[in-house]
């Protein structure tokens, strides 16, 4: 635990635990559709089930994947702030609301995953929760009394995500044989930042989880 979490305030404290219990529910929430399909194990092979609903398992990791990086995300934007913001607390508000309605269009990825509207609704709403943490970050960079001394997070990787997402959804709404794939562009948002601060000079950057 490092020295700013013992320094929060009580209240926000408990808000940031019932933030991460929201998250571990979501992730749960995801994975319960799964079990449906496993109960039909007993007729038919498990070679022709995992065949059969290749886009439900294909959604639940996408979907796990994205909430896990989203949190990674949310710990390392937070993670120097010490007092409780009514503004931070609603783009956190709005960041859970965006995590808890994942398990929604991560169904229909299932059902219809090559409409348009599904692609928009499944790719926007990560998009949505991405730019929430970005102005999270934006707020916790012009309010240093919010958080420890030093540095504050940095927005520049928060927004790499949400530039990451839109470009995903422009590639599959234009190029729809290329499915879900370009969500991996995801994996490249953090060495573009770091790339991007690099060139432009350095500059502020958000603590790494773990430190």
């Amino acid at each position: 635990m490092n020295q700013s979490t013992g320094q929060r305030e009580r209240d926000l404290d408990r808000f940031l635990t019932f933030v991460d219990a929201v998250v571990a529910i979501a992730i749960t929430l995801l994975v319960l559709p799964l079990a449906d399909v496993a109960q039909e194990a007993g007729e038919e092979s498990v070679t022709e089930l995992l065949r059969e609903h290749k886009g439900e398992l294909l959604g639940f990791l996408l979907s796990f994947l994205v909430i896990a990086q989203l949190w990674f995300s949310q710990h390392r934007v937070v993670s120097s702030l010490v007092r409780q913001d009514p503004v931070v607390v609603r783009l956190l508000t709005l960041w859970m609301f965006t995590i808890v309605v994942l398990p929604f269009p991560t169904a229909l990825v299932a059902e219809s995953g090559e409409e348009a509207a599904t692609k928009t609704l499944y790719i926007g709403t990560m998009a949505l929760s991405a730019l929430t943490l970005a102005l999270v970050a934006v707020r916790m960079a012009q309010r240093p009394d919010l958080r420890d001394p030093g540095p504050g997070p940095d927005p520049l990787p928060a927004a790499a995500v949400v530039a990451a997402f839109l470009l995903a959804l422009m590639i599959t709404l234009v190029f729809p044989d290329t499915g879900y794939w370009p969500l991996l562009l995801l994996l490249l948002a953090d060495p573009v930042a770091r790339r991007w601060r690099g060139v432009r000079g350095g500059g502020p950057t958000s603590p790494r989880v773990g430190e």
